[in-house]
């Protein structure tokens, strides 16, 4: 969904970098998948059409974070009531 977006840290020797990969329009999607080695960020289209890709070295990866698009209430959408602590 638009406004989806990753953060992935990474080591570069001694200092860290920060990149951000986000769907930038509507429709579009970011999938993350790792495996030998490689971790690979996507920004797909609603077809599966990979956008942009980023690749990165599983061993250098410090954190990734995903970050969904804020999303509005439905309708149906109750407000959370507290429990109550007995005595």
């Amino acid at each position: 969904m638009k406004g989806d977006r990753v953060e992935v840290v990474i080591d570069a020797g001694g200092i860290t970098r920060t990149y951000e990969i986000e769907a930038t329009r509507a429709g579009r999607r970011v999938d993350v998948t790792h495996g030998r080695g490689v971790v690979e960020v996507t920004e797909s289209t609603r077809g599966g059409t990979p956008v942009r890709t980023a690749r990165f070295m599983a061993g250098r990866v410090l954190a990734l974070v995903e970050h969904p698009a804020p999303r509005p209430a439905l309708e149906d959408d109750a407000a959370v009531t507290r429990l109550r602590r007995s005595a």
